[in-house]
C-alpha cells in the first residue's frame, strides 16, 4: 500500500518556523520526483519545493526560496520541509506528494502519489 503520511504543521507567529516531514512507503522513493505543495481553499495548488533523485536537484517557488529548504533522508524515505521566517501568506495546508517520473518539470501537475495535508497557519 502507497502512503505519504506528512507531519509538523501548526500554528506559528509571523517570523517563526515550522519543520513538515513526510514519511513514504510503499513505492521506492527514488524512482520519482517528490516534493511539497500547498493548497488554499478555492485556489489552485501551488509547487513549493520539488527534488528529483536523478538529477539530484532542488528546486523552489520564488515565494520561498530563501525562506524554504527542503531535504530528504533516502534511508528513512522522509523527506523535510524547514519553513523559516513564515510569513501570513505561508498559510494554508501542505501536501506531499510525488510525481509520475523523475522531474519537477511543471510540478504538481502529474501527481501520481499524494498524502494528506497538514495544516500551517501564520499569524500576524
Amino acid at each position: 500500500e502507497v502512503q505519504l503520511q506528512a507531519s509538523g504543521g501548526g500554528l506559528v507567529q509571523a517570523g517563526g518556523s515550522l519543520r513538515l516531514s513526510c514519511v513514504a512507503s510503499g513505492f521506492t522513493f527514488e524512482d520519482y520526483a517528490i516534493g511539497w505543495f500547498r493548497q488554499v481553499p478555492g485556489k489552485e495548488r501551488e509547487g513549493v519545493s520539488c527534488f528529483s533523485s536523478g538529477y539530484g536537484s532542488t528546486h523552489y517557488a520564488d515565494s520561498v526560496k530563501g525562506r524554504f529548504t527542503m531535504s530528504s533522508a533516502n534511508a528513512k524515505n522522509t523527506v523535510y520541509l524547514q519553513m523559516n521566517s513564515l510569513k501570513p501568506e505561508d498559510t494554508a495546508v501542505y501536501y506531499c506528494a510525488a510525481q509520475g517520473r523523475d522531474d519537477c518539470w511543471g510540478y504538481p501537475r502529474d501527481l501520481i502519489y499524494l498524502g494528506q495535508g497538514t495544516q500551517v497557519t501564520v499569524s500576524s
